[in-house]
């Protein structure tokens, strides 16, 4: 089974918060074969782990482990480049979805989502937003 996660639902691999142990859970099945992320997601993974940090919620410490943890398992994912097509859809995106609150970097993850459609079983987000959007781009999302 191949997966697609946004930055919301990878981060929760990282960090324990709500959501992590039912992440961990699916993530666990022997038949999942590749896991796509949007290279939007190594910049956004890196804002939130910096914003953790000047908020009081990592130490350097824990910024400095998070970070290499993801880093040195750049291997093991699928990172979709953010090319003239999934801008392109992405625009088309924000002009359908705009009204309802889609905003420029989901708009992104949506977009790679969508160019996955084919190869992805399941779209994992834990962005209660665009967990709508897949829905309405009918993806199979958790």
């Amino acid at each position: 089974m191949n997966l697609f996660l946004d930055t919301s639902s990878l981060f929760k691999m990282y960090h324990s918060e709500d959501g992590t142990q039912e992440l961990l859970a699916i993530l666990s099945n022997d038949n999942i074969t590749k896991i796509f992320l949007s290279e939007l997601t190594k910049i956004e993974f890196t804002s939130t782990i910096w914003k953790k940090l000047r908020t009081k919620e990592f130490t350097e410490l824990q910024r400095k482990s998070v970070c290499n943890s993801f880093e040195s398992d750049f291997v093991s994912y699928d990172f979709i480049e953010v090319d003239k097509n999934i801008t392109t859809i992405a625009k088309d995106l924000i002009d359908k979805y705009g009204k309802q609150g889609l905003r420029t970097l989901d708009s992104i993850q949506l977009a790679t989502a969508i160019s996955l459609k084919s190869e992805c079983e399941l779209f994992i987000t834990t962005d209660k937003l665009l967990h709508n959007f897949f829905l309405q781009e009918s993806l199979p999302v958790l």
